[in-house]
């Protein structure tokens, strides 16, 4: 297939990027600043951008067949930029006629599961209410992909770690693994580029866990 990346050179993004060019993808990343990527191939090509000219970013989606997104705040002060740059990949993606985007949320985004513990609920209130400017950013974000007229998919990971890719995880489209605390980083982008061709995906989003 051929895919765009967005949000490269953060740790989810890097990860598609580098899995992808593995499974034989050829790929677009689009970044500010190449010197951060850290990934090279054949089947690479990268779109230097910067995201706030949707006009810019059309020739980054034309004619590709997916779209990845692992655009998100790096802290707290970062919220709202999520759903500002989501807008405009949106944008670009309806110009060109490009209908499959696959993003990064967070687990606290969508419904807890019903029989989680009281530890777990506990620990998931205390988060949101820390990360609540955060978390409202991607609720935002979330509402522009379901006006969009694109085939999209929120994945929806908790605490991300910076560990090796395993392959073993849950999903749960709608919902959250039940005691998903943790999920590696290279899982989350396995987990998305999994789900290209997932039509039960579509138009959901998915809590992904160990």
């Amino acid at each position: 297939m051929n895919l765009t990346v967005f949000g490269a050179t953060g740790g989810i993004g890097r990860e598609i990027v580098r899995q992808a060019l593995d499974a034989g993808h050829r790929v677009t990343a689009v970044v500010r600043d190449p010197a951060r990527l850290g990934v090279t191939g054949d089947s690479l090509e990268v779109f230097r951008a910067d995201l706030s000219d949707p006009d810019r970013l059309r020739a980054a989606v034309v004619g590709r067949d997916a779209v990845l997104s692992g655009l998100g705040p790096r802290t707290r002060k970062d919220a709202g930029v999520t759903t500002r740059l989501t807008r405009n990949v949106l944008r670009a993606m309806e110009a060109e006629g490009v209908r499959r985007l696959l993003v990064v949320s967070a687990a606290p985004v969508g419904p807890a599961p019903q029989d989680d513990g009281v530890l777990d609920r506990g620990v998931r209130s205390v988060v949101s209410a820390v990360l609540k400017d955060v978390y409202a950013d991607l609720r935002a974000m979330e509402a522009e992909l379901a006006r969009s007229d694109t085939d999209w998919t929120s994945v929806r990971p908790p605490r991300l770690q910076d560990k090796p890719l395993t392959g073993h995880y849950r999903t749960v489209v709608g919902g959250s693994p039940r005691a998903g605390r943790f999920i590696a980083r290279a899982d989350v982008a396995h987990a998305m580029l999994s789900m290209i061709d997932d039509e039960g995906t579509v138009g959901q989003g998915v809590g992904v866990a160990h």
